[in-house]
């Protein structure tokens, strides 16, 4: 496993928490794409929690949001157009 080295982040602190923000994005988005490939290749949503250090259910609740926000999104809107 990779660590960060607190010396490759800028040393002004306003500078540094900014930098670490962007990361944070880049790491979820990879977290993200990972889940969706262990998904992909068979993977249980219980060894999905495993992995991530969380029940099964809130791997399921926080990976499966936008998807479940997009699909009811759409269904509203497909029944307001009928």
């Amino acid at each position: 496993m990779t660590q960060i080295d607190a010396s490759a982040l800028p040393a002004d602190p306003h500078e540094a928490l900014r930098e670490l923000v962007l990361w944070e994005g880049e790491l979820e988005r990879l977290r993200r794409a990972a889940v969706e490939a262990a998904g992909a290749h068979g993977a249980s949503w219980e060894q999905i929690g495993v992995a991530l250090g969380m029940s099964r259910q809130a791997a399921w609740e926080f990976y499966t949001r936008q998807a479940r926000n997009d699909l009811a999104r759409s269904a509203a809107g497909s029944a307001l157009s009928e």
